[in-house]
């Protein structure tokens, strides 16, 4: 829900193809508002299937639709998305601290989600499911970073007299520095703990030893009953 209701809101400015609605200010580059359009098309196809990717019970229920689905994330969602946001994130008008964050969180989203997929195709399927938590993460970091810059926002606009000599593209720049920072790198540490956390961990090597104790008994019932 919170997902879809992120992308009806995004989503209405850019489908009209007119840079006087764009959120973004232009930042003088000329493919700048398409290349825009494209991620923020894009990155929606990402942000709405992505969910259904990482839900146990529709990857059973559904195992060709998962597939479907997923190559619809990675081709028409995160690949072009990406690739278009190194470069937009790399002319940012919002500063080079936003900029460098907004680079990385691209380069490091195409990664994750090209091992997530090989992975898959080299049908080493704990490998993907592991690379494409973190791409996950990744995906709905933009929603993590709007948060954070509304709460930024509250916290540093009454010191724009004060700590910013009242300059407003200097507390601006600040905000989307600090929230860009902040909304893939907190994502990304929760997904790992998500993956590495105990319980996981415990319930796994439990199961491990368990298997191999059953496998060893069976055997060895086989062979007393060929004896």
């Amino acid at each position: 829900m919170l997902t879809f209701a992120f992308v009806a809101f995004s989503i209405p400015p850019y489908l009209t193809l007119d840079p006087a609605k764009s959120r973004v200010p232009d930042p003088g580059f000329a493919p700048h508002y398409p290349l825009l359009v494209v991620h923020v098309l894009c990155g929606s196809v990402a942000i709405l299937s992505c969910g259904f990717q990482v839900w146990p019970w529709f990857r059973r229920a559904y195992p060709g639709v998962h597939r479907r689905v997923g190559r619809a994330y990675v081709f028409a969602g995160v690949l072009p998305a990406g690739l278009a946001g190194v470069v937009i994130g790399a002319t940012s008008p919002f500063g080079p601290v936003a900029r460098v964050s907004n680079v990385m969180l691209s380069v490091l989203w195409l990664l994750t989600t090209i091992a997530g997929l090989r992975a898959a195709r080299g049908r080493r399927f704990g490998d993907h499911r592991r690379w494409m938590i973190r791409s996950f993460a990744l995906t709905l970091s933009i929603m993590l970073n709007r948060v954070i810059g509304g709460v930024l926002y509250v916290i540093l606009s009454p010191r724009l007299d004060s700590t910013f000599h009242g300059d407003e593209n200097l507390l601006v720049q600040t905000i989307a520095g600090i929230g860009t920072w902040l909304g893939w790198t907190l994502s990304l540490l929760i997904a790992q703990w998500w993956l590495d956390r105990p319980q996981s961990g415990g319930r796994n090597s439990r199961s491990g030893p368990a298997r191999v104790g059953l496998r060893s008994e069976t055997g060895a019932s086989k062979v007393a009953a060929g004896a």
